[in-house]
């Protein structure tokens, strides 16, 4: 792992991240490999709490006043298309965060290993604290993508996508959590 002077200070959040592919080797005993397997996987959810009201009314201003070279539409139109896009994310949002603390879907959840509490849940995806907390203690600012086991004898092994970083800051925290076992992270550009 690097070290921590290579961190960068201000989180890394772009909105377009460079997604880079990683594979992540943990070995070390059987019987706590068994046991880690089973704490990592999670729904690969983070349960954010968001104000669908703010972002209906967000919507409904984006739709009325569209850019110069967009034909508009109505007032009532706008509000409809906002009320239904809101609809829309609520109930995948819902359903998502559902499988949180039920799914193991996801071999190598960050949430279930480093969470982020719930005071910083509340404040939402895109807040300046909440990033900052996802940057100081996962290393990026998006949740893993595209989580999968790989198949390896005697070890557990996965593959995922990080945004623009290598969550160097979780792994040092899962490792610490995890000391008879040994974590090997390789970003692959």
């Amino acid at each position: 792992m690097p070290p921590a002077t290579a961190l960068l200070a201000e989180p890394q959040c772009l909105a377009h991240p460079d997604w880079l592919y990683h594979t992540l080797t943990v070995s070390g005993p059987a019987a706590a490999l068994t046991v880690f397997r089973e704490q990592a996987a999670g729904a690969g959810v983070v349960p954010w709490v968001y104000d669908y009201d703010h972002m209906e009314e967000d919507w409904f201003h984006l739709l009325l006043a569209p850019p110069a070279h967009v034909r508009g539409i109505s007032a009532h139109g706008a509000r409809l298309l906002a009320r239904q896009l809101r609809e829309a994310v609520w109930a995948q949002h819902e359903h998502a965060t559902s499988l949180v603390g039920v799914s193991r879907a996801c071999p190598f959840d960050l949430h279930r290993l480093v969470p982020v509490p719930f005071a910083i849940l509340r404040l939402g995806d895109d807040h300046p604290d909440a990033l900052a907390w996802l940057w100081e203690n996962w290393g990026t600012t998006w949740a893993l993508r595209h989580v999968c086991a790989l198949p390896v004898s005697g070890a557990f092994r996965v593959g995922f996508w990080s945004a623009d970083w290598s969550p160097w800051p979780a792994l040092r925290r899962i490792q610490a959590d995890w000391p008879s076992l040994h974590f090997h992270c390789r970003a692959h550009y």
